[in-house]
């Protein structure tokens, strides 16, 4: 039964994904997550500037002139390698301000008899949305040790752990609109297996660059249908 509920939300979801709205939540995302990089790459170099100065004044060597000019250049090459890794969590934690657009996408087209929902405010999104990203990054940094103690595991790992994450957290969104967030909290207990595949399915491109950027707005579409599934509202339109 799982199985059909996840993949039965997962192919709606992929036929939905040149609609409009969900177009209008990727590029946002994708173009507040660049500014943002770009931004703090500006400022980290200002700060090494203003902190260092023209020269620092070494013991046993004296005023070294050239070191704020090696960090500087220093970085031209480290934040550009930093922010390939760092695309896809960012571009993620900004998508997620938008997501509730996505949901309304979904349920718009599919789920038409439904009242409208009040959208969360944006300090409430701010606040999940930043504590989903750093409860994902301490995860997967608690995760490397497995990594290395089961290293022929490690991508299955790495599926299991982010599949829960992602579950957990977009059924959550998904549910906390039309039951509130203590409603959510049970019916996500009661479904755990089916929202845990759901996730890992998720996970499974978080691997393939590219790809990975696309599933904030597919979680949020297949946990939408996933949400009205298990409640039973299988009778939507295509």
């Amino acid at each position: 039964m799982g199985f059909q509920l996840v993949f039965t939300a997962f192919f709606k979801s992929l036929g939905q994904l040149g609609d409009r709205r969900f177009r209008k939540v990727f590029f946002t995302g994708i173009g507040l997550a660049l500014a943002l990089l770009i931004g703090a790459s500006i400022g980290l170099v200002w700060l090494l500037d203003f902190f260092l100065g023209d020269e620092v004044n070494l013991p046993w060597v004296g005023a070294v002139t050239w070191i704020d000019d090696m960090l500087s250049w220093s970085l031209v090459v480290v934040v550009p390698v930093a922010s390939i890794f760092l695309m896809v969590p960012v571009a993620s934690a900004m998508t997620g301000l938008f997501l509730d657009q996505v949901a309304d996408a979904v349920e718009d087209r599919h789920y038409t008899n439904l009242p409208p929902v009040e959208d969360l405010p944006l300090s409430e999104s701010l606040k999940d949305t930043f504590a989903f990203l750093g409860v994902m990054i301490g995860a997967n940094i608690l995760a490397l040790v497995l990594y290395v103690i089961f290293s022929p595991l490690a991508l299955f790992i790495f599926w299991a752990l982010n599949g829960f994450l992602l579950g957990r957290e977009y059924f959550q969104m998904a549910a906390m609109r039309r039951v509130g967030r203590d409603g959510a909290k049970e019916l996500r207990r009661r479904h755990m297996g089916t929202i845990w595949l759901g996730g890992t399915l998720m996970a499974i491109p978080l691997s393939i660059p590219l790809v990975n950027l696309l599933i904030p707005i597919m979680g949020a579409a297949v946990f939408t249908h996933l949400f009205h599934l298990t409640q039973g509202e299988g009778t939507s339109r295509y």
